[in-house]
């Protein structure tokens, strides 16, 4: 089986956000970039695949040179070699055609991808990815098996959960419960000194066509002044929900 996990190289969630250029541009000053975790839960899974089951895998990532450490970590975790698609991720459709491109180069069974990076949060890709590929797809995956050309998943639904059955090739959209937080590895200095080793392909990219831009980008509006009420008076906070906060 060759599996192939997309990798989005993102902010950390602790670091510090501007724009610059009028706020049209992100600013990448000190800020530090990882795997984007939804994708790392998927990594993860991945490598399970590998050691139970004799899986290869992959990691894929669109963007330019300053993603390669992210690509080398993963191969640090234990993939076995990286591509990295030589142009800037642009819009949800620029990279799902670009990453169609890569699997079908590749002949990849199944495709691995978060439900949604962390930095734009659009979650369009892994959806458009299957559509583009004509492949089965599940979302918000909380549990893979696999067993031959057959895939048994477990996805969150509003309210509850739902278990499926698909043939590969199969994409999912993993998320946290793919496997537990625990499971996650760091790489040691072992998988560091083996990653130099290991294969790190750039292709370069297919004639997308991008459907959006960016026009602006505005942080969120600061928190505004908090009133502290006395416990004890009750009459004084229903006053002000009913009066000031008109939420009653």
């Amino acid at each position: 089986m060759k599996i192939l996990v997309c990798i989005s190289h993102v902010p950390d969630t602790t670091s510090k956000i501007n724009f610059t250029e009028g706020d049209t541009k992100f600013d990448t000053n000190g800020v530090q970039f990882v795997i984007n975790p939804n994708d790392e839960f998927g990594l993860t899974r991945a490598m399970w695949f590998k050691e139970k089951q004799g899986a290869s895998v992959d990691v894929v990532n669109v963007g330019g040179a300053e993603t390669e450490p992210t690509l080398r970590k993963a191969l640090a975790i234990g993939a076995d070699t990286a591509i990295r698609v030589n142009t800037a991720a642009t819009d949800g459709y620029q990279v799902a055609k670009e990453l169609a491109k890569v699997v079908k180069d590749g002949g990849y069974d199944l495709v691995i991808a978060g439900r949604e990076s962390i930095d734009y949060n659009g979650g369009m890709v892994p959806g458009m990815l299957a559509g583009i590929l004509d492949a089965n797809f599940i979302n918000n995956c909380i549990s893979l098996e696999i067993d031959g050309d057959k895939a048994k998943a477990l996805r969150e639904i509003d309210g509850g959960k739902e278990t499926l059955t698909a043939s590969l090739p199969l994409v999912i959209g993993g998320q946290k419960g793919l496997v537990e937080e625990s499971d996650l590895r760091i790489p040691n200095m072992r998988g560091i000194m083996q990653a130099r080793k290991k294969p790190l392909n750039v292709v370069e990219p297919a004639e997308t066509s991008v459907k959006t831009e960016v026009v602006k980008f505005e942080k969120p509006a600061p928190k505004g002044d908090v009133k502290l009420i006395d416990p004890d008076n009750l009459d004084e906070l229903i006053n002000l929900l009913h009066n000031e906060a008109k939420a009653i």
